[in-house]
């Protein structure tokens, strides 16, 4: 089970995560910043 292709398959599916997260993460914060400092009170 743990030969190389699965671990392979593992690291890329790891990496992959991090970046769908780092990416949705850093556009929900640009987009919560613009819209507290558009805010019209």
């Amino acid at each position: 089970m743990l030969d190389a292709a699965f671990l392979s398959h593992v690291v890329f599916w790891l990496i992959g995560a991090i970046v769908v997260v780092g990416t949705v993460s850093s556009i929900g914060a640009m987009y919560w910043m613009g819209r507290a400092t558009n805010r019209k009170d």
